[in-house]
């Protein structure tokens, strides 16, 4: 028989300072409300209230896989070794796989995704074009070794995510099922009260060639992306290729001006007195090779580290060392006259400018006037996307402005292809009887982040302000005196009311003040707060109050369980 939560038996230490740990308000929220402990760093325990809402995400989950026919199932969070060998990724991960051996010496990794994992659990099993497509998920708690864990949920090294792969025959097959994952995810921000863009997506160390991860917007998120109001185009920084205005120098033949201690871009900008987007910027570098490399983009636009890793591999910037090695001068690199033996790229941006004005790979001296064709030469394979885009760039659908604006990634889709398959052996056979990889997607939604990513949308100076979807508890019934003949008993009738009409209710049978009753309540932030006080009750009502608005409106007694539990039910998921 379901009974009530009494809060003098919930297990849920709030704490009445702001915990110095917690960086951002939902992070310091979810510590003060007793949601979230910290174990260590980025290890946290879910306490009952928090782990009530992640049942309730995971159950939107679920009712959005089953919609379009994926199956739930679970493989161990501790995957083999051989496995990742197997895919290339045991050292391509990088340290934040965490490996560990156990005692017969054999090599395993702590799943922080689990490609390798799903493949080989099919590889043997579908054999037919007759059995494809399958989509396969589970929600499990993956492991990172984050460099720097912060932020609580949002970069903790332990984690809860739902992943699922997908395995098709066919290009058209997979783009169904990526298709379907795309717009499953989007409902899944919506029905949990998330106000999410889904972006363009760079595919990190998971691979594959499509991917759209979807930004809950929030100021203190960690990615910036850009967006597009009018034609609704929207992508991470990371990926995004926008329309870049270059402004153009004054024609004329090359000229080599002084321009003695400017190195800066602000600084020849003051001093030529031109825009920045006029002047060139030079990156110097040593690529993944351990190569040398100049590469120029627009002087008011910044080099993209993970376009320029996609460019030259695992680079470095040069130091002041480097820089004199290989005969480049700090502040004055240009691509006329540079030394031999450096390979040299432009960023796309700049290709339809035709007056450049660069350094002049002297101390103390800048040429103005430069010709691409005339003063030096871009060979055809020289062009690179390598600058991050920004605020006012233009949209590559539609032309207009772009916006900038930081978000939380809650969840990704990819493309993966064959990338996996391939690389260990998951074939099957096609209609013709030849034998083919599977082709695969990944779809990854972090439970425990979207957890954090609500607060942080929803809250104000007084608390967390939870979504009816999510709540812990959807009412929180509040009898002011729980020692009173008269209030009490109308408290436990609405709370028993309430429970039989199916919603999840809260009673604070504590024996606190009311103004600490009060700031519980609102720290805490179920959606609806059913105040029971002596003086209403006398006159057969309560006081009905709407944590998200503030709205405050005395109700009749009898009338109040039922006209809650018709709005509760609306508001649901």
């Amino acid at each position: 028989m379901r009974k009530y939560m009494q809060m003098s038996k919930l297990y849920a230490p709030t704490l009445k300072e702001d915990p110095r740990e917690a960086e951002l308000a939902s992070h310091r929220l979810l510590l003060r409300a007793g949601m979230i402990r910290r174990g260590a760093v980025g290890l946290y325990s879910y306490l009952p209230l928090a782990w009530r809402s992640i049942n309730k995400i995971e159950d939107i989950i679920r009712d959005e896989m089953e919609a379009i026919d994926a199956q739930e199932m679970q493989v161990p969070i501790l995957t083999d070794g051989d496995l990742w060998h197997q895919s290339g990724r045991w050292n391509a991960y990088g340290p934040e796989l965490m490996r560990l051996s156990d005692r017969y010496e054999h090599e395993y990794a702590l799943g922080p995704t689990h490609e390798e994992t799903f493949t080989d659990l099919v590889r043997n099993e579908l054999r037919s074009y007759r059995q494809l497509p399958v989509t396969l998920y589970q929600m499990q708690d993956k492991f990172r070794d984050e460099r720097r864990p912060r932020f609580g949920l949002m970069r903790g090294r332990e984690f809860i995510m739902k992943d699922a792969y997908s395995f098709s025959a066919t290009q058209e097959s997979l783009q169904e099922c990526y298709d379907k994952q795309k717009q499953a995810y989007a409902n899944v921000c919506e029905r949990v009260g998330l106000r999410a863009l889904p972006v363009v997506a760079d595919s990190g160390q998971i691979g594959g060639d499509t991917s759209v991860e979807f930004m809950a917007l929030a100021d203190a998120g960690e990615a910036a992306l850009v967006y597009c109001d009018d034609c609704g185009f929207a992508a991470d920084t990371e990926a995004a290729t926008a329309g870049v205005t270059v402004a153009d120098g004054e024609p004329g033949d090359m000229e080599k001006i002084s321009t003695p201690g400017i190195g800066t871009i602000d600084d020849v900008s003051s001093f030529l007195h031109i825009p920045a987007s006029a002047t060139r910027k030079a990156l110097a570098l040593v690529d993944g090779d351990g190569k040398p490399v100049v590469c120029f983009v627009p002087g008011d636009h910044e080099l993209n580290d993970v376009k320029a890793e996609h460019a030259f591999g695992e680079y470095h910037l040069m130091s002041d060392e480097e820089l004199k090695e290989y005969g480049l001068v700090k502040g004055f690199i240009g691509p006329v006259g540079l030394p031999d033996g450096i390979r040299v790229f432009f960023d796309e941006s700049l290709r339809p400018s035709e007056w450049w004005t660069i350094g002049a790979n002297e101390a103390d001296f800048h040429f103005v006037h430069a010709h691409p064709g005339r003063d030096f030469t871009i060979a055809d394979n020289a062009w690179v996307d390598v600058v991050t885009a920004r605020a006012g760039d233009r949209c590559p659908k539609c032309g207009a402005p772009l916006k900038e604006a930081r978000g939380i990634e809650v969840s990704q889709v990819f493309q993966l292809g064959t990338k996996y398959s391939e690389a260990m052996g998951a074939t099957f056979m096609d209609e013709d009887g030849v034998e083919k990889p599977l082709i695969m997607g990944c779809y990854g939604i972090g439970i425990s982040r979207t957890l954090q990513a609500i607060v942080e949308q929803h809250h104000d100076e007084h608390g967390i302000i939870w979504p009816v979807s999510v709540a812990p508890y959807e009412v929180e019934v509040i009898p002011l005196d729980v020692h009173d003949e008269l209030v009490w008993p109308v408290a436990d009738k609405v709370a028993s009311e309430l429970l039989e009409l199916g919603v999840d209710v809260m009673v604070d049978d504590c024996k606190e003040r009311p103004g600490v009753k009060f700031n519980d309540a609102d720290l805490m932030g179920m959606p609806f707060q059913v105040v029971c006080g002596k003086k209403a009750v006398k006159n057969g009502n309560v006081e009905l109050k709407v944590r998200a608005t503030g709205e405050r409106t005395e109700v009749a007694i009898e009338d109040v369980a039922r006209l809650l539990a018709q709005r509760v039910e609306a508001e649901r998921a």
